[in-house]
Parts: structure tokens; C-alpha cells; sequence
């Protein structure tokens, strides 16, 4: 898995941290078949601090914001729970032959986890959400990625919150 790429990159706020922290757990589990509680535990024993160049001062290090706890907490516990109804909303929105096991691991658990904010967090605005997990899809690819999150998510807020995004 990739790291976040720059100083630029890291999370200023506890739950756009939380997101980013979930994103990785949710990756781990995917990837090894990991218990929530255990990969929680663990990420939540390390602390959050991104290592990168500054254009300033050359190689100082960013301090990335503490993930909200609660927020993460929820965030992974959630998608694991609703993961086959999350993969049923994806599915549809993607285009052409594209199934949701075919996509790179990464980008399905950032899908997934963004659907599920879409889909229970109905008190912030779709906008925000597709912004947040455009911008984590950023902090690990450079390629088109970001335009398949963004494409995905905003087909299905539309779907799940007509006149909201």
C-alpha cells in the first residue's frame, strides 16, 4: 500500500484523519482477512505524523491531526458490517464490464467506506463527503483513480440523495 506522498497530503482534521485511518484498516483487513477490533487497536497505538518535505524548510516533518476515534471506530466497523450492501450500491455505478471485485483493493475500500458516509452521515452534505474521499484517493494516486471515486460517488449520492449533491 501507498503512503500519503506529501506534507500537503496529511489531514488537518480529525475526521478527515479518521477517514484516511480507516481507508488504511479497511485496506489491511481486505488484504489479510483481519479482525476490526485488532487492526483498530493497532492503528490507534501508532501515532499519526506523516513524513515528507516541506517546500519551506526542506525536511521537516508534518504533523498529521489525531483520527477522531469514535469516528473511526465507526467508520470501519460499519463498512464491515454493510459491506455486501455497500458492494450492491457500488456495482451499478460503475461503468462498462467493471465489477466491484475487479477493482483495485484500495479503491474498493475507499469507495466502500465513502458510500457508507453517503449513505448514514445524511447530515453532511454529499459534496463533502465526495470531497473527503476524493481527496484521500489523492493521497495515494497520482493516476486516474481519483476520477473513478469521484464518478462512482457522485452517481450513487445522486442516487441516494436526490437534490443533495
Amino acid at each position: 500500500m501507498s503512503e500519503v506522498k506529501t506534507v500537503a497530503d496529511a489531514p488537518k482534521n480529525s475526521r478527515s484523519a479518521a477517514r484516511l485511518v480507516a481507508v488504511q484498516a479497511l485496506y489491511e483487513m481486505d488484504m489479510v482477512d483481519a479482525d476490526a477490533d485488532q487492526v483498530l487497536e493497532e492503528f490507534l497505538k501508532k501515532r499519526w505524523k506523516i513524513g515528507g518535505s516541506s517546500p519551506v524548510d526542506g525536511d521537516a516533518e508534518a504533523e498529521m491531526s489525531e483520527p477522531e476515534p469514535a469516528w473511526l471506530d465507526e467508520l470501519v466497523h460499519g463498512v464491515t458490517s454493510q459491506r455486501d450492501a455497500l458492494d450492491g450500491l457500488i456495482g451499478p455505478a460503475l461503468s462498462g464490464e467493471w465489477t466491484v471485485a475487479r477493482l483495485e483493493a484500495l479503491i474498493r475500500v475507499i469507495l466502500r467506506a465513502g458510500v457508507y458516509e453517503l449513505k448514514t452521515k445524511k447530515k453532511i452534505p454529499a459534496a463533502v463527503i465526495i470531497s473527503e474521499y476524493l481527496n484521500v484517493a489523492h493521497a495515494f494516486f497520482e493516476g486516474k483513480e481519483p476520477q473513478l471515486v469521484n464518478g462512482v460517488l457522485d452517481t450513487i449520492a445522486r442516487e441516494l440523495r436526490s437534490g443533495d449533491s
